[in-house]
C-alpha cells in the first residue's frame, strides 16, 4: 500500500513539517535494518537504544522521510516530521495506514495487575452471548472471526503495528466490538495509542513492574493512561465513554478523577453499584447472586478461586454499562470456562491435583495458593521462581507468601535472563526463611525447572495439590538473551508419565 506523507502526517496529534516536499510512503518502520527504498523511518528513543542514532543508516537504506523528536544535521533537505513523542506518532501512523480501524469499532480496554486476560475473555463471552460480533487481543491469543492467533513469546500488549493490524482484521471480518488487554508497558510505550477507547476497565493495581516504572505511583499513573485516553478518544455515535472501577482497590479515587460519561463501580463493599449479595465457592466453580444497581442476577461460573469474583464483577459491570440483556450476561459468564495457564488442571489419572497458573505477582501467588489450599485434602506444593531483570523487591515477598501458604516450596528458574539464577533463588529463599521454613524440609532450591516439577510431583500424596506458577500459557523461557522452548504443561506431563500416569 502506497500513501502520501501528507496524508499520514495529517493523522498525528502534534507534528511540525520541515524540509517539506510531497513524497509517497511504502511502509512505516522504526528499525533502520528493516528500511527499504520508499519507507518512512520513525526514530524512537528506546529503553537501551536511541533510534535517532540510526537516522543516517535509514537514509542510506532508502528512507524518503523521517519522524524524529529532535533535529539532526543529516536530515537537512529530507522531509522531516518533528513530534513530541515518536512512539505515539508510530502508533498513529500505523492506525492511519490501516484506515483508523478503531474508529469503526466499539473498543473496550482492560488494564490492571492481575486478572486482565480472564476479564477480557469474560467480557468477550458476554458480548457474544448478546449477539455482538466481537474480537479480542489478550496475553495468550487474539480471537478474530472465530479464529485464534497466538500473540507470541512473553507478549502482553503487542506492538502498535500488530495492534492496528488486529483491529483492521476485526473490521474486515465484520466485528462490532474489540476487547483489548492493555498492560502498563503497552500504555506507557503508546502501543495502544489511536485505539479510540469507549470503555476502560481496571482489575486492580498491586505491586508489579517497579523495575520499569520505579515507583508504585508511576506504575499507577501508567495504568491511568487508559482512563486518560478514554476522555481523549473519538466520540462515536450512540456510545458513552464508560469507566469501570474497582471500588475495593486503592486506585479507585485516583482513576475516578479522570473524565468519563458514565462511571460503574464494582466490588464487595456495599457502596459498589455492582456487588455480590451471595458467594458460594466449590471445586466446580463459583455461584453468585449479584446486585446491579438494584437488579438481582444469579450467576454460575466454572472459574475457581474467590479472586475470580472480582474478574466476574468487572465483566458484569461492562455488560451492565452497555445495557446488555441480563440473560446474555448470565450466559456469557457461564460459557467462559477458563484461560490456558490460569488455574488450569492437568489430570492424567493421578490421585492428586495438578494445576498450572500464571501467578507471577505477590497478590496473584497469594490468591492462587489460597485457592489451592481450599482444593487440597492433603498438602499443597508450589513450584515457582521470579523473572530476572524484573521487580526484585517482590522476590522475598513471594518467598514469604509461599512459605506461609504452602507445605512444600520448590524454588526454581523463571526467565532468569542475564541475572545469575542462584542469586534470584537466594532472594526468594530469604523470604521462605523469614516465614519460618527450613531448607530441605519445607523448601528446596531446584534451579532446573523440569527437575523441580518432577520432584514436586514425586513427593505428592493422594489428596495433595501441586501448583506450578509463573509461566502459565507461555511457551518459552529466557536464559541470557535467548528464548528457549519451554512448557510447564509438557514438563508436568513428562513428570506424570515418569510416575506411571499417562491418562
Amino acid at each position: 500500500m502506497v500513501v502520501s506523507l501528507d496524508e499520514l502526517v495529517d493523522a498525528l496529534p502534534k507534528a511540525e513539517r520541515l524540509h517539506w516536499r510531497p513524497v509517497q510512503i511504502e511502509h512505516v518502520v522504526c528499525d533502520s535494518r528493516q528500511v527499504a527504498p520508499g519507507d518512512l523511518f520513525v526514530a524512537i528513543s528506546g529503553v537501551s537504544v536511541d533510534g535517532h542514532r540510526f537516522v543516517g543508516d535509514a537514509l542510506q537504506a532508502g528512507a524518503v522521510a523521517c519522524v524524529v523528536e529532535r533535529l539532526l544535521p543529516e536530515l537537512t533537505g529530507t522531509p522531516t516530521v518533528l513530534v513530541p513523542n515518536s512512539r505515539e506518532a508510530f502508533a498513529y501512523l500505523h492506525a492511519a495506514l490501516q484506515g483508523f480501524p478503531a474508529r469503526q469499532l466499539r473498543v473496550i480496554g482492560v488494564t490492571g495487575t492481575d486478572g486482565k486476560t480472564t476479564t477480557v475473555r469474560l467480557i468477550s463471552a458476554i458480548l457474544r452471548a448478546a449477539g455482538h460480533a466481537t474480537g479480542s487481543v489478550d496475553s495468550v491469543s487474539a480471537f478474530i472471526g472465530g479464529q485464534e492467533v497466538p500473540t507470541g513469546f512473553h507478549t502482553t500488549t503487542p506492538d502498535a503495528p500488530e495492534v492496528q493490524a488486529y483491529l483492521a482484521e476485526m473490521v474486515s471480518r465484520g466485528m462490532e466490538y474489540a476487547v483489548l488487554e492493555t498492560t502498563s508497558h503497552g500504555l506507557a510505550q503508546h502501543r495502544v495509542a489511536a485505539c479510540e477507547f469507549d470503555v476502560a476497565v481496571i482489575t486492580n493495581i498491586t505491586h508489579e513492574h517497579l523495575d520499569y516504572h520505579k515507583t508504585y505511583e508511576a506504575y499507577r499513573e501508567a495504568k491511568g493512561l487508559l482512563f486518560r485516553a478514554l476522555g481523549r478518544s473519538l466520540c462515536k455515535p450512540g456510545m458513552k465513554k464508560v469507566a469501570v472501577l474497582n471500588a475495593d482497590d486503592p486506585s479507585y479515587d485516583y482513576l475516578r478523577a479522570f473524565p468519563a460519561d458514565l462511571y460503574i463501580s464494582y466490588g464487595l463493599r456495599r457502596t459498589a453499584q455492582v456487588r455480590p449479595e451471595e458467594i458460594q465457592e466449590g471445586p466446580s466453580g463459583l455461584s453468585l447472586v449479584v446486585s446491579l444497581g438494584g437488579r438481582i442476577l444469579s450467576l454460575f461460573s466454572p472459574l475457581i478461586g474467590r479472586y475470580n469474583v472480582y474478574n466476574i464483577l468487572a465483566a458484569v459491570s461492562v455488560g451492565y454499562a452497555l445495557e446488555l440483556p441480563m440473560e446474555a450476561i448470565r450466559q456469557g459468564i457461564s460459557a467462559m470456562r477458563g484461560v490456558p495457564g490460569r488455574m488450569e488442571r492437568i489430570d492424567r489419572g493421578q490421585p492428586f491435583t495438578v494445576i498450572v497458573d500464571f501467578a507471577h505477582t505477590p497478590n496473584a501467588l497469594e490468591n492462587a495458593l489460597r485457592t489451592a489450599r481450599q482444593l487440597a485434602q492433603g498438602k499443597v506444593s508450589v513450584v515457582f521462581g521470579c523473572a530476572g531483570l524484573r521487580d526484585r523487591a517482590k522476590r522475598p515477598w513471594m518467598g514469604r507468601i509461599a512459605g506461609q501458604l504452602a507445605d512444600r516450596v520448590f524454588i526454581t528458574a523463571e526467565d532468569p535472563r542475564t541475572e545469575p539464577l542462584e542469586q534470584i533463588i537466594e532472594e526468594i529463599a530469604q523470604g521462605c526463611l523469614q516465614a519460618g521454613c527450613q531448607e530441605g524440609q519445607d523448601f528446596w532450591r531446584v534451579p532446573d525447572r523440569a527437575e523441580a516439577i518432577a520432584q514436586a510431583l514425586s513427593m505428592a500424596q493422594p489428596g495433595d495439590v501441586v501448583i506450578v506458577t509463573g509461566k502459565g500459557h507461555e511457551r518459552s523461557m529466557c536464559f541470557g538473551t535467548v528464548e528457549h522452548p519451554w512448557s510447564d504443561h509438557e514438563a508436568i506431563l513428562q513428570g506424570l508419565r515418569a510416575l506411571g500416569y499417562s491418562g
